[in-house]
């Protein structure tokens, strides 16, 4: 498997979302919404287009929603002003903040809680490996992950290894990046893979096509908890036009059908206000991925 490269990938997606943006307007005309697929970006991009509507409905403004490949292209288009709102996880958020002063305004809410776990899925039928430690105590395993800025599929299930004695991710797996959580439970369930990573639990997403998903997938492993995704604004974003959209979202908290579409986009049941101080926890987890993980 072809190690993965965060340089040339955010080149790459900053040059295909260039055609898109929306400009460095403060305020813009169109207000541009990314996200990343967790699922399938075709219907992705059909899921979301009901939420672009509504919220053009409030604001009074066209909204567009943009469906970008990876976490890194959506943090980069973010600084380049091609893209206004993203939708982007814990770990993204800080590495936009870091990178480009992005300003968190919202998190999501899961059945009342604003954090959640991730897990280490293997084929049910794999007796070599039960446990985080059987993943510690072999070489050569293929991992399959979304992508390498999502704190579920990749940051906290890395420390979670590292914590357990891992010394070398790079050397010790064979890293394949497929760029949603359901891709990689699918490539070990195909057995392109031995073992994935991803939210929990993930495995509701393909019960609708695969029945028997939680029979043939078992879980081996849960991370410590991670913050819930966010919305973010892109930095020098009108600040009434944030305060609209926060405005907006919230609103949607007693509107059944937004909930419905926000569930069926990333599995969010609710919406509350957030602030920077709520992601500390996923700084010091980079802080130690930035020193002791090899990217190239």
């Amino acid at each position: 498997m072809r190690k993965f490269t965060i340089a040339s990938t955010a080149v790459l997606m900053t040059t295909i979302l260039a055609a898109c943006g929306t400009g460095a307007s403060d305020s813009p005309d169109t207000l541009s919404m990314g996200f990343v697929p967790s699922q399938d970006a075709d219907e992705l991009a059909d899921t979301v287009q009901p939420l672009a509507d509504r919220l053009s409905e409030e604001l009074g403004m066209e909204v567009q929603a943009e469906v970008v490949t990876n976490y890194v292209g959506l943090v980069e288009a973010m600084g380049n002003d091609q893209v206004d709102i993203g939708f982007l996880p814990p770990l993204g958020f800080v590495q936009a903040e870091q990178l480009h002063d992005v300003e968190v305004l919202l998190k999501s809410e899961r059945f009342g809680d604003y954090e959640y776990l991730a897990q280490f899925n293997v084929r049910a039928d794999n007796d070599e490996i039960d446990s985080i430690e059987d993943l510690v105590n072999s070489e050569g395993l293929v991992w399959a992950y979304g992508d390498t800025s999502s704190a579920a599929g990749f940051l906290f299930p890395a420390n979670e290894l590292m914590d357990a004695g891992v010394e070398d991710l790079n050397s010790q797996f064979q890293h394949s990046q497929v760029g949603a959580h359901d891709t990689a439970l699918m490539a070990v369930l195909d057995g392109d893979a031995d073992f994935s990573t991803s939210f929990d639990d993930a495995r509701d997403n393909l019960e609708d096509d695969y029945p028997d998903i939680k029979d043939d997938i078992k879980v081996i492993g849960y991370t410590q908890p991670i913050p819930n995704d966010t919305i973010s604004a892109r930095p020098g974003l009108d600040e009434d036009l944030k305060n609209q959209v926060i405005e907006a979202f919230l609103s949607f908290n007693d509107d059944d059908e937004m909930l419905e579409v926000l569930d069926s986009i990333y599995n969010w049941t609710g919406i509350a206000e957030a602030d920077s101080a709520d992601y500390e926890v996923v700084r010091d987890t980079y802080e130690r991925f930035q020193e002791d993980v090899s990217l190239d």
